[in-house]
């Protein structure tokens, strides 16, 4: 390597490393308001009070029981959806794979509309504590992603026909919440309306830590396979030469990057767009190495959705708005521009 190269590699790490700094500090900064504005805003002192558990006793219920828990909860959510959205489009090698894109957020509607269509709200709480909306739509998640799995593992499915059965899965699972919409109930379809908008708040401390292992075990896998797939970036021919098993790291890393957004999916609703516009801003920012593209995107998705969820709570206060509806205005019109420019800046 020459000097000239070695500095060029140099400049390009610090670029990288300056606007992983800067995101995490944003990210920071967006804690401190999360907690600070909503509905009703506290002033930092009074914040600050609550945490050490002093002033009154409904701040310090607002503060640790709703507003921490909501921030989290946006934090590793949008952190754990971007890190499965930038794998899902190195392993497909597709700028519009993503868990959205995919299918498995409308099969999880689908999972829990059917729980609340049948009546099981009286076993709420019966299973690990979860409720069976939960339950129903993490199940119905597992069963889109191993419907993409055998497809992968049986007919041997280029990328791009992944993406077509996605919106395929997508379609059928929207048709049966639709069926279930029209057999329901006025007080059950308004149950399943709001599930499907995506809500933070939904995650209570025993569901954060569910979150938070998912994310962690998420997180770890794909950096730990982060050369793979740098050398599958290249291509699939160049990837096997150096002795990369396509196939293998294909399969489980759709399996890990399903459960992730399952697991998310199933405890704060739909949060449409996270997973898509995440990674692109981090490869449209600072290229596509992997070992920094998955932590940028965790901390870059993370951004996201707490500015997201602090915007829905603020913008028509005290009316709070779903976060779903937030992310998907934001993320529709970049799904938009990436169908119309295709790959320009795809590494």
């Amino acid at each position: 390597m020459t000097h000239q190269s070695l500095r060029a590699y140099r400049e390009a790490v610090r670029r990288k490393i300056v606007f992983l700094v800067g995101m995490t500090g944003l990210l920071v900064a967006l804690w401190i308001a999360g907690v600070v504005v909503g509905s009703v805003s506290y002033p930092l002192e009074d914040v600050l009070a609550a945490l050490v558990q002093q002033g009154p006793e409904t701040q310090q219920l607002a503060v640790w029981h709703v507003r921490i828990p909501r921030v989290l909860a946006a934090t590793i959510a949008g952190g754990g959806l971007a890190v499965a959205g930038a794998a899902m489009q190195s392993m497909l090698r597709n700028p519009l794979g993503a868990p959205y894109t995919l299918g498995i957020s409308h099969a999880a509607a689908f999972g829990a509309a059917t729980t609340i269509a049948v009546g099981t709200a009286g076993l709420e709480g019966d299973i690990l504590s979860l409720s069976v909306e939960t339950i129903g739509a993490f199940v119905a998640a597992m069963i889109a992603a191993a419907a993409i799995l055998f497809l992968v593992t049986s007919r041997e499915a280029t990328p791009e026909t992944l993406i077509l059965t996605g919106v395929a899965i997508g379609s059928l699972f929207s048709a049966g919440l639709a069926t279930i919409q029209y057999f329901a109930t006025d007080a059950e379809v308004a149950e399943i309306v709001y599930w499907t908008f995506g809500d933070v708040s939904r995650a209570a401390w025993d569901e954060l830590a569910i979150m938070l292992v998912a994310f962690g075990l998420g997180l770890g896998y794909f950096v730990y396979n982060g050369w793979n797939y740098d050398v599958l970036d290249a291509g699939t021919e160049t990837a096997q030469s150096l002795g990369v098993d396509v196939e293998s790291l294909r399969i489980r890393g759709m399996a890990v990057a399903s459960l992730l957004t399952a697991v998310m999916i199933s405890f704060v609703g739909i949060i449409g767009f996270v997973g898509l516009v995440a990674p692109h801003i981090v490869r449209m920012t600072i290229g596509g190495t992997e070992r920094f593209l998955l932590p940028a995107s965790a901390v870059t998705g993370a951004a996201l959705l707490v500015a997201a969820d602090v915007f829905a709570r603020t913008v028509i206060a005290p009316v709070v708005l779903p976060v779903g509806i937030v992310t998907s205005f934001l993320g529709a019109p970049l799904f938009l521009y990436l169908t119309v420019t295709g790959r320009e800046y795809w590494r």
